[in-house]
């Protein structure tokens, strides 16, 4: 029976593009609701996602979608991936034209800060999960696997996809020697589990975080916005050389952005003898396309093109891309929530997600002497929370935080996918 009997027929792929749908419209609905001031923003489309995930999983949630679609339908992980990274893609690029022009005369300031703050962030990060990893190992039946859960569990907690592929193929290298209780199937799909549970409040906890510390600091945001605006009333005033423009909107450049960056993110360098068969290390589509989308906007032209984007074009981009993102992650996190999910774990990715920010806010603010805006910027990429940026644009009403962002990302992109791997390496 189709939705409305043989009125209205909405059936296969139509029928999952109708659900991303309506995931986005009651996202942003329950996106709204506020208490006291804070809210999910964004990040209510993944909540209602992974509720559809989890619905979706399900018998009843089968029954009900051949109700409405008159069909059994499947969703593919591999369609979900897709969506996922495209978002995601649309996101950085937009972020990374938007913040370049300003990016590297902020970061050359203060780039010891950014970098400072990428590590203290994953370092804290590790030595929460080691922490956890002692407490909980007296429970656990099987040593090997409680470390490949727990290194998930960082994965997720510090919302670091990229980490979570170098600590499968870390942990399906040792499962394949001797004497391993897992195998490397076995092993990878355990620090799948570990990355699932915590990327919940990994997403959660840094978008109420940043929406947090400006209500309890009693930030002034007209003041704040004013504190990392970038004006250089000494710059020359330069006539600006005419470039050609091939289209009016801005796309032509947009998707040279998202060609050259999903290139330059696919550049894999090998982390261990086994060259490129062992663990690589590689930028992946977010921070290639972030890179690229930095230094086009930094320059302002591609040869003889024009890169001169609107503004509302680029926020019209990164915001389809975060919803994206959100509805492609959300979904296919919560067709696995259920199956996997143990409080103990959860618990234990609060705990590696709460730590780091707090210690790295407090540090930022009472060491470094960083305003807000920046401090909490930089906790965003530190934390390599995509939609917390999203949120933290909103919450601060200015672009300029991305700039924070795309400086720390880098940093600990890089600090937790070699850490994923070393503690594998270390505690098994």
């Amino acid at each position: 029976m189709n939705l409305f009997g043989d009125i209205i027929s909405i059936t296969g792929i139509t029928f999952l593009v109708f659900m991303g749908f309506l995931i986005i419209f009651f996202g942003y609905l329950l996106g709204r609701i506020r208490i006291r001031g804070i809210g999910l923003g964004t990040a209510g489309v993944f909540i209602v996602a992974l509720l559809f995930g989890v619905l979706f999983s399900t018998e009843i949630g089968q029954n009900i979608t051949q109700t409405v679609a008159g069909e059994k339908v499947d969703i593919s992980m591999n369609a979900l991936k897709v969506i996922e990274t495209t978002g995601l893609v649309f996101f950085v690029g937009s972020v990374g034209l938007i913040a370049g022009p300003n990016f590297f005369k902020n970061f050359k300031k203060s780039f010891k800060f950014y970098i400072l703050i990428g590590v203290i962030t994953t370092l804290v990060g590790v030595l929460a999960t080691v922490l956890c990893f002692f407490i909980g190992r007296g429970a656990e039946k099987s040593n090997q696997e409680f470390i490949a859960l727990m290194t998930g569990t960082m994965s997720g907690a510090l919302t670091n996809t990229p980490a979570l592929s170098a600590a499968k193929a870390t942990a399906a290298t040792v499962a394949s020697g001797a004497g391993s209780v897992l195998s490397a199937a076995d092993a990878e799909a355990v620090v799948s589990v570990g990355y699932g549970i915590a990327y919940l409040f990994g997403v959660i906890g840094v978008v109420l975080f940043v929406q947090l510390i400006p209500k309890i600091t009693g930030a002034n945001m007209e003041e704040e916005r004013a504190k990392i605006r970038t004006v250089d009333k000494d710059a020359p005033v330069t006539e600006k050389k005419k470039r050609f423009e091939v289209e009016p909107k801005g796309l032509f450049i947009f998707a040279f952005v998202l060609v050259i960056g999903i290139m330059i993110g696919a550049i894999r360098v090998p982390l261990t003898k086994a060259g490129f068969s062992g663990a690589t290390f590689s930028l992946t589509s977010t921070g290639g396309v972030l890179l690229t989308g930095l230094i086009v906007g930094h320059f302002g032209h591609v040869g003889p093109f024009d890169v001169n984007i609107s503004q509302r074009t680029m926020a019209t981009f990164r915001e389809l891309g975060l919803v994206l993102f959100l509805v492609g992650a959300g979904v296919a996190g919560g067709m696995k929530f259920v199956q996997y999910f143990k409080w103990v774990y959860f618990l234990y990715g609060i705990i590696i997600t709460l730590l780091p920010m707090i210690v790295s806010f407090l540090f930022s603010k009472h060491v470094l002497k960083l305003n807000l805006l920046n401090n909490l910027g930089s906790i965003t990429g530190g934390m390599t929370s995509t939609p917390a940026l999203g949120t933290l644009i909103a919450t601060s009403g200015t672009d300029d935080v991305a700039t924070a962002y795309a400086a720390t990302y880098p940093i600990a992109l890089i600090g937790v996918v070699l850490c994923s791997q070393f503690l594998i390496l270390v505690l098994s």
